[in-house]
């Protein structure tokens, strides 16, 4: 038998992203799990944040941000980045990350996350709590060594994880079923 439950964030699981950004020298990471890929050709994400964020003003003035996909080794910097407002902290200091230069947008990169996905925004849609921004992705950087010998993404040594908002709690990735 199910149960049917009140309308809600059901679909899990869903990433766990650190988006970088800056404007002049203000510069900012805010944790985001609301992060879809919504097109191959040309590669596109579409990502949800409140526009109450320090981080909302500062992706609609620079046009462009820098999604990261951080290691389970960060979790504690992810919840710290999460839960604790730009606005007050200086994130990159307050985690020890390093703001490594992109190629192609002025927001940096953390250079101690794994993947790091370049992105231009193309349109902002509000939707209620959140607006929605879709970005083109226009280069990504992977770390030599989380790649295997034929380029390919070593998952286990990459240490992924995901957020699971039905119960806001945090998983790793396991192991490899095909």
């Amino acid at each position: 038998m199910k149960r049917e439950m009140k309308p809600s964030t059901a679909i899990v699981p869903t990433p766990v992203v650190l988006l970088s950004v800056r404007i002049g020298d203000d510069s900012n990471i805010i944790t985001l799990s609301w992060v879809a890929n919504v097109c191959s050709n040309p590669p596109t994400v579409a990502i949800g944040i409140r526009p109450n964020r320090h981080s909302y003003n500062l992706v609609k003035a620079a046009g462009s941000f820098v999604l990261n996909i951080p290691s389970a080794d960060q979790l504690e910097s992810v919840v710290f980045c999460g839960t604790k407002s730009g606005r007050d902290y200086d994130k990159f200091k307050e985690c020890g990350f390093t703001a490594a230069p992109a190629t192609k947008v002025s927001s940096p990169l953390i250079a101690e996350c794994p993947i790091n996905v370049e992105c231009k925004v193309t349109q902002v849609l509000p939707l209620g709590v959140h607006d929605l921004f879709i970005a083109q992705i226009v280069a990504v950087h992977i770390d030599d060594s989380v790649l295997t010998n034929d380029d390919s993404l070593d998952v286990a040594k990459a240490r992924l994880f995901t957020y699971i908002p039905l119960s806001g709690e945090y998983w790793s990735i396991g192991e490899k079923m095909r």
